[in-house]
């Protein structure tokens, strides 16, 4: 997986007034726990960005006066009408140690359901996953290749030994469904059987 490196500064201030000027600065509250203390640091708005807006996931390498913390984004918090990002919880990680992230699903291979005039219906976006640090995949590809029409790929059909998908086993991910133009061929086709 890939990993992005963001610079924060230590808090010695934990109020909201120390907060809001810290935010008119664009610059962002956060607290980095899992380890033995937890850390209230900030770090710079734009420094975010890739790690927020952006369908991928990441590690971070979490820099704090010269010293590295491998973590996670476990939380963040945004202002209501803004957008701004108010606040961000980041969870240190250790190789010995599971992990829980929402990870993107990545469709490959072409469906024999959806050259036949199918429509392939995504149901998630995104699956959680739990796994230790260095098993977490980037993405969970899904192969629809062998899927036809009405056929689905289900959570069971993804689990791997060396993580497990935190959703119920039957739980559809992404199916060939038919299509509107289809059925309506298709009930045409029956009426024209029945009238012979």
């Amino acid at each position: 997986m890939k990993t992005l490196e963001i610079i924060g500064y230590k808090r010695d201030d934990f109020g909201k007034k120390h907060s809001i000027i810290l935010r008119r600065e664009a610059n962002t509250p956060g607290i980095l726990y899992g380890g033995a203390t937890n850390i209230h640091f900030y770090t710079p708005m734009a420094l975010l960005k890739n790690l927020v807006y952006t369908p991928e996931v990441h590690f971070v390498n979490l820099i704090i006066e010269n010293k590295e913390y491998k973590c996670i984004l476990q939380e963040i918090q945004f202002h209501p009408v803004s957008e701004m990002i108010m606040h961000i919880d980041m969870l240190q990680i250790a190789s010995d140690k599971q992990i829980k992230m929402n990870i993107p699903i990545k469709i490959v291979g072409n469906s024999p359901g959806v050259i036949k005039g199918g429509n392939l219906v995504a149901k998630v976006k995104k699956v959680p996953i739990m796994a230790l640090p260095q098993n977490m995949p980037e993405f969970v590809e899904i192969d629809i290749s062998s899927l036809d029409i009405g056929q689905m790929v289900r959570v069971a059909d993804v689990q791997k030994e060396r993580y497990k998908v935190l959703k119920p086993s039957r739980l559809p991910i992404v199916s060939v469904e038919m299509s509107r133009a289809l059925k309506s061929s298709a009930s045409k086709d029956s009426v024209k059987a029945a009238k012979k």
